[in-house]
């Protein structure tokens, strides 16, 4: 048996990508060398690690056992080259955080600049993840700390509640559906749209929510941002789905109406995730009491 770290990627890529054009795409290489990539994984082992359907492919017990491996080999790459680039540059201490997409663009920014700002020698290792990959993670020691949204599996693990994140759908202003009290996602799912790209946490999040249900979300277009979204919604060229801050905020200037989506796992808050028993660095624990008294003052 003998992968390299770009089989490792690759594997990865597909699992969150739930296509292996899809993880082709975000590892940067052609369907045949990915589809190669993966039939020579297969063989080497002796067993399929991927279930081959019409929509996309789902990993096989073997497939979930490599993942695993491949996350925690990907990810102490990553601590390696983070830990020696800071030593480089003069750093000490460094916090790994993952988060998702709605905490990435909404939440994150401000409260890294006061963290960073006010501790000088810190560092964050930041990195964009789904909700349910972020709490496997924590659960495997894979990362210091979660944010996340609490409509994913978060047993076992401390969660502190932060601000509420409540996805939404936008659709142009005058819509038919804009004096709706909600709509579903298979209702949707039968909608043009607009999303992000497709290498996104987010897109993952609801890719996997429209697999459920058997269905498959079709695309106009993909940008890098919610307000991007926005905006080409508001201009008639699909529908979206944003989390209510993002549509609050750009109803006016986008020209968009948000209805809301009739899911359980849309009404969601975001949440901070921490693994039970877990014993925080130095630099974690600042950054776990800095983003606590943020969310305190936020509230008030």
């Amino acid at each position: 048996m003998r992968f390299d770290l770009t089989d490792l990627r690759l594997f990865a890529n597909v699992h969150q990508a739930g296509t292996i054009t899809g993880g082709a795409e975000l590892s940067h290489m052609t369907l045949a060398s990915a589809s190669e990539r993966i039939r020579a994984m297969e063989d080497s082992l002796g067993v399929p690690l991927l279930k081959r359907e019409p929509r996309g492919v789902q990993p096989t017990p073997a497939g979930r056992s490599l993942l695993q491996h491949a996350r925690t080999v990907l990810l102490q790459i990553e601590r390696l080259q983070a830990d020696m680039g800071g030593h480089g540059a003069g750093l000490h201490g460094q916090v790994r955080l993952l988060c998702n997409t709605s905490a990435m663009s909404e939440h994150l920014p401000r409260v890294l600049a006061g963290f960073l700002a006010a501790h000088p020698g810190m560092s964050v290792d930041l990195e964009e993840r789904p909700s349910e990959d972020i709490a496997d993670a924590l659960r495997n020691d894979l990362c210091d700390v979660g944010l996340a949204s609490d409509a994913a599996d978060l047993a076992g693990l401390q969660v502190h509640a932060l601000w509420p994140d409540p996805l939404v759908l936008v659709v142009p202003r005058g819509h038919a559906w804009a004096g709706r009290t909600g709509v579903t996602l298979a209702e949707v799912a039968d909608a043009p749209l607009v999303g992000l790209a497709e290498h996104s946490a987010f897109h993952a999040h609801l890719a996997q929510h429209a697999r459920r249900i058997g269905r498959r979300l079709v695309y106009r277009v993909r940008l890098r941002s919610f307000e991007s979204v926005c905006r080409l919604v508001g201009a008639g060229i699909g529908l979206g789905i944003v989390p209510r801050s993002v549509a609050q905020r750009c109803a006016r200037q986008a020209g968009v109406q948000r209805v809301a989506l009739a899911e359980t796992w849309a009404a969601r808050q975001l949440v901070l995730c921490l693994r039970d028993g877990q014993a925080l660095g130095p630099a974690a624990q600042l950054f776990v009491q800095h983003l606590l008294q943020h969310r305190t003052a936020a509230a008030r």
